[in-house]
């Protein structure tokens, strides 16, 4: 009843004025997700000045983005839902306020105990990327969820090539400190224009979260990626902490089932199509990180060790380009055909476009040319793919659930994206060229790009194996809920 008078309210403004709110609401949320995406990736060309400054090792540096993915595992457990309980703007103000104090924390203690904290900080508002998914669908009229999908696919092109080239610049004209006092800043006006632009609104749900099942998600999700995260330097332990997470998940899982105020309402997973979303979405998490990883490690290589670009960091996020730029051709398209009953098609036909792109590479990598082609297939179809992963969960639930709805495939994309992080640095830590420790053997590249193909063959099976189970069930659902 409640999201019927908030709909109603919004049909009376005039048209002109619909027109302007609506281009505000989706530049904002464009805004949000572009700056909070990125982060993740401007770190990275910054390793060697975090080295080089706080005198650590490249352990000790790597643990910035250990923390900053268990931030980022109990930001996208809790964010997104508490979405769904609390006001739209009030989450906006809390998610904005906790990222410009991770900026600020890292930037004034300039220290190497402040840079893990702000790390951890800056993962876990790193989740606000999700709000737009919900206060887009509850504020603007007719095809709602279509748009707001489509702002976060797209916007996730944009973020990891503002990351990387904002991190590739900071390397050249930067000092740590300098960035962070710019990102907090970059935060600050951020959540200034959310709260202008998004309008008061009550919040959608009256249910209340359970606080033993959030922390409980939250300890088993942070213990699986920290497993992943380690498991080049930890190696069979990392193996038993993974164990004792997934255990820890499956005892989570079945005390969900009967909880009356649950985190995650797993019987959205009892929804056609919904858990080969979720599963698509872990498996295009891993396919972009593991493409990620072994364009930058191989691009960035000095020539002299007999292959290699010798690339600096802005140069390879230039080189990847492409990836971004892909996404509006095939996001707002697949968002559309997964509208119209077909999620199958879109997915499937995402992750044959990714494993194109990922074959390609595996024989096409010594050249500047063929990292633009190779990024623009993969770009294409992980856009398509992650379309259909966040647009299936929207469609089968009520603008109630929409926070959850986001959260559980973007919590199961971020995991994936550590899992497909983990096994390609295992796989280039397999042989490295004798004299050259931490340098690996050439070949091991086109092993790396093979095994990432491996992901979309996943995703093709799981989309056969749906298909079969439930012929035309997500059509004929979206027939009854148009």
């Amino acid at each position: 009843m409640t999201q019927d008078n908030d709909s109603a309210v919004v049909s009376a403004i005039p048209v002109t004025e619909r027109a302007a709110r609506r281009t505000a609401l989706i530049g904002v949320s464009w805004l949000l997700c572009t700056v909070t995406i990125a982060v993740a990736f401007m770190l990275a060309p910054l390793l060697p000045a975090m080295e080089s400054q706080f005198r650590i090792g490249v352990s000790a540096a790597t643990w910035v983005f250990t923390v900053l993915a268990l931030g980022s595992g109990a930001g996208f457990v809790l964010i997104p839902r508490m979405q769904d309980v609390v006001e739209d703007r009030t989450m906006l103000l809390g998610s904005g306020l906790l990222n410009v104090a991770g900026a600020l924390v890292a930037a004034i203690g300039d220290s190497y105990p402040a840079l893990l904290v702000g790390s951890a900080m800056l993962g876990f508002g790193s989740a606000a990327q999700m709000l737009p998914l919900g206060f887009l669908r509850r504020n603007l009229t007719g095809a709602s969820i279509a748009t707001a999908v489509s702002v976060l696919i797209m916007t996730t092109g944009t973020g990891v090539v503002a990351g990387m080239v904002g991190g590739g610049l900071a390397v050249k004209y930067l000092s740590l400190q300098s960035f962070f006092y710019i990102l907090a800043a970059a935060f600050a006006v951020t959540t200034v224009a959310l709260l202008i632009v998004v309008p008061p609104s009550r919040p959608a749900s009256s249910a209340r979260i359970e606080v033993l099942g959030t922390a409980w998600m939250i300890a088993w999700v942070s213990l699986v990626l920290l497993a992943v995260s380690e498991v080049s330097v930890w190696g069979v332990v990392s193996l038993l902490v993974f164990v004792a997470g997934a255990v820890l998940g499956v005892f989570w899982a079945r005390a969900e089932r009967n909880s009356k105020a649950a985190i995650f309402d797993l019987s959205l997973l009892k929804k056609p199509f919904a858990t080969t979303a979720c599963v698509s979405s872990f498996l295009f998490g891993a396919v972009d990180a593991g493409f990620v990883l072994l364009v930058t490690y191989y691009t960035q290589t000095p020539s002299e060790v007999g292959y290699g670009l010798g690339a600096d960091a802005l140069s390879t996020s230039l080189l990847m380009l492409p990836f971004a730029l892909t996404m509006f051709i095939s996001g707002k398209a697949a968002e559309r055909m997964v509208q119209q009953g077909r999620p199958a098609v879109i997915l499937a036909g995402g992750a044959a476009i990714c494993m194109a792109g990922l074959l390609w590479l595996a024989v096409a990598h010594e050249h500047t040319w063929q990292y633009l082609v190779g990024s623009a297939i993969v770009g294409l179809g992980s856009r398509a793919g992650y379309s259909g992963s966040f647009a299936v969960p929207q469609l089968v639930v009520s603008d109630e659930q929409a926070g959850m709805a986001a959260g559980l495939p973007g919590t199961v994309m971020m995991i994936g994206s550590a899992f497909g992080a983990a096994v390609i640095t295992v796989v280039l830590s397999l042989s490295f060229i004798p004299g050259l420790p931490g340098v690996p053997v050439a070949s091991l590249y086109t092993a790396g790009y093979v095994v990432t193909a491996l992901f979309p063959v996943a995703i093709l099976a799981a989309v056969v194996l749906s298909t079969r189970r439930h012929p035309g069930a997500f059509k004929a659902l979206m027939t009854q809920h148009p």
